[in-house]
């Protein structure tokens, strides 16, 4: 048994280390995909389109002229986007955002390519940057525990999944402050998915319990922060992250995914601020990245760990419902 565990999480591991490479892509070009198409469509809504009124006239009123030259500027732009080369996870073909040399196959082969390279373009030289066999290596790590844990089963494939989206928010979150409601939506739908199926071990009422309270309860402080002091402490994002998470764990783990992500806020904030990357105080710390993390280590730590570790955590369970 225990030789087939280490056979399973080698297999895991290696599949981890091909989506890896893979997340790096979507890390990279989803925000930019979304960037082109709310350029598109800003510039859609403005620009003049005959007997339709433009977005200025609907807001401004029919007889408000638009300013001088903006639906002019506004068509130059929308043709402009789509000239554009096609942008989607699979075209183009990866290169180095250096010289734009196309990537070759053995150049791009998880950590290894890396390694021979000495993290530099083969083209031109140029540092490829740590945190692509970063994740690669993440991803390798996370996909051997879930084979390891339920063997090369569907819901080890889907906690791999689970995991694989969390990593992508996370780095999402950290270099853009966005979480793609496309990564959000399918991480709560798989989530609701797994506990139908009992695949996640979650009854599907505390999954949907989870669900509803991870958003409200967030939504809630979103909007009492606001009232208090006029501004806008978090994004919506960060309510439907915590949504998905809840539908993955269940309404009693949601106390715990919050305590978890302070921990994680913690470690990441010094080691960001240890990097020089929080130099300035004025700059803002998304926190998508924290419940991101806290998701990963409660997947990490386990069910039963985590309740034995922090019993106050659980409320609910500890009044024996």
């Amino acid at each position: 048994m225990m030789m087939q565990a280490w056979l399973d999480a080698a297999v895991g591991g290696v599949l981890g280390l091909l989506v890896g490479s893979f997340l790096n892509v979507v890390i990279h070009r989803l925000p930019r995909m979304m960037y082109r198409d709310w350029l598109r469509d800003a510039a859609g809504n403005l620009a003049p389109i005959p007997d339709v009124p433009s977005l200025w006239r609907l807001v401004m009123g029919p007889s408000a002229p638009a300013p001088q030259g903006l639906e002019t500027a506004a068509a130059e732009a929308l043709a402009a986007v789509d000239r554009l080369e096609p942008l989607t996870l699979s075209r183009p073909a990866s290169r180095c955002g250096q010289c734009g040399t196309p990537i070759r196959w053995y150049q791009n082969v998880p950590l290894l390519s890396f390694a021979l390279l000495r993290g530099r373009c083969g083209s031109c030289s140029q540092g490829i940057g740590w945190r692509y066999p970063a994740v690669e290596l993440a991803a390798g790590l996370l996909f051997a525990l879930c084979a390891w844990r339920w063997g090369l089963t569907p819901p080890a494939a889907l906690w791999a999944a689970f995991c694989a989206l969390l990593v992508c928010q996370f780095m999402i979150d950290l270099d853009t402050q966005l979480l793609p409601d496309s990564l959000n939506y399918l991480l709560l739908w798989l989530g609701l998915l797994g506990s139908a199926l009992g695949w996640t071990g979650v009854p599907v009422s505390s999954a949907l319990w989870g669900a509803a309270l991870g958003y409200l309860s967030l939504w809630s402080i979103f909007h009492l922060y606001r009232l208090a002091t006029g501004k806008e402490g978090m994004g919506y994002g960060d309510f439907k992250l915590l949504a998905a998470l809840g539908a993955w764990f269940g309404a009693d783990f949601l106390v715990a995914i919050v305590l978890a992500s302070s921990l994680v806020g913690a470690i990441l904030g010094g080691a960001l601020l240890l990097a020089g990357r929080l130099a300035h105080k004025d700059i803002p710390i998304s926190f998508g990245p924290f419940l991101a993390g806290a998701g990963l280590l409660c997947l990490v730590v386990g069910p039963d760990t985590l309740r034995a570790s922090v019993p106050f955590a659980f409320p609910l369970v500890a009044l024996g419902h």
